[in-house]
């Protein structure tokens, strides 16, 4: 049996009709860039993420830009962030002149530990930038207050974890910014590159609506210094036609978590040196990805491999220790947590079009590699 870590075709071939009808509306209308298409578009996931303002844009990567952008974030500046995530968590700071201020992950959850912040801030600190890693929240409620007590801007890394909530309450509609990705691999993906920044604050959205055509207000008259992160129109429209099957999606990835759950948990439990199963700590967790964290973590992969299991790892190294951060001083050692996940950390398939078969499969090859 083979077992892809990823596979969109069968999405793809549920939704072909709406999907391709969503194209032909674009390409007839021969509106390719912004437009009525992206303003639905945005209208559409700002509601459902439970935010005032949607402001699409080329990339989540640029998302994170161009919302420090909006906070004259940049030279002199620091923001707190995590160093277990994706490169362009602390790749936009960088970008900006900031300097990324990494603190240390909660081992269970992946996600920054809010009771290690305080310590980091000093007096260049602008903003906090949490992730809500693979799909689980980071914890919003402590990180908020700290940014209260120290005026701080909030920034949330939703890439992964649209739809992800907690106490009543979403990702990326907490802090000042969310961030999403619709990369295609991410639990609502475009068909390339796209993502939306979404705020409550409408002075914020202009600004941002203003930063993505490069500053410009009116025509050819530019009040500030921007960028080209605009949203294509057939991604906007890809986006909203997937958008309302995004709760069955991620319902299915929830129950393929559980299943996996309930194969592996005996041998997690009796061997706990061996295999970690992820910690749900929120109330939804939406699992763009489903990550264990494997003693011997190389071996078993390439067992699975052989078996024809597709796994992937996020992430090998954290970003403390990447080379162009060198500079910054880190040494191994100094964040303990994200380096002993990132040596253990593996992805196992999925998306929702698995089959209960295929998942039995790749808990019975995972159970036999590990012993």
């Amino acid at each position: 049996m083979k077992v892809p870590q990823l596979d969109l075709t069968g999405q793809y071939a549920s939704i072909k009709a709406e999907i391709d009808a969503a194209i032909a509306r674009v390409v007839d209308s021969q509106r390719f860039v912004l437009g009525p298409v992206v303003e639905a578009c945005e209208e559409a996931v700002a509601s459902y993420v439970g935010s005032a303002h949607g402001v699409g844009v080329s990339s989540g990567t640029d998302a994170l830009l161009v919302a420090l952008m909006a906070e004259n974030i940049g030279p002199g500046d620091e923001v707190v962030t995590t160093p277990f995530s994706f490169f362009a968590t602390a790749g936009a700071i960088a970008r900006v002149g900031a300097t990324p201020v990494f603190v240390d992950i909660d081992p269970a959850t992946f996600n920054i530990d809010p009771a290690l912040i305080e310590d980091r801030i000093t007096a260049r600190t602008r903003a906090i930038l949490p992730v809500h890693l693979f799909g689980q929240m980071a914890g919003m409620a402590p990180i908020m207050e700290i940014a209260r007590r120290h005026s701080l801007v909030v920034i949330e890394d939703a890439a992964q974890a649209i739809g992800a909530r907690h106490r009543g309450q979403t990702a990326g509609s907490i802090g000042h910014y969310g961030c999403f990705s619709f990369f295609p691999t991410k639990n609502l993906g475009g068909y390339g590159d796209g993502g939306i920044v979404v705020t409550d604050d409408p002075a914020r959205a202009d600004k941002l609506r203003a930063l993505r055509v490069h500053g410009e207000t009116t025509r050819y008259h530019h009040r500030l210094v921007g960028g080209n992160f605009r949203l294509d129109a057939l991604q906007a429209a890809v986006i909203h036609a997937k958008l309302p099957h995004l709760d069955r999606w991620t319902d299915q990835r929830i129950a393929n978590a559980s299943l996996y759950h309930r194969l592996l948990s005996p041998l997690a439990n009796r061997r706990p040196d061996a295999l970690t199963l992820p910690h749900n700590a929120t109330d939804r967790h939406v699992f763009n990805q489903f990550v264990v964290r494997v003693a011997d973590r190389d071996r078993v992969q390439e067992r699975l491999t052989a078996a024809g299991i597709g796994t992937a790892i996020y992430y090998p190294l954290p970003l403390h220790l990447q080379e162009c951060f060198a500079g910054l001083g880190y040494r191994p050692g100094d964040l303990p947590a994200s380096e002993r996940v990132a040596n253990e950390v593996l992805a196992l398939p999925v998306f929702p079009e698995l089959t209960t078969e295929q998942i039995r499969f790749v808990a019975r090859t995972l159970e036999s590699a590990i012993l």
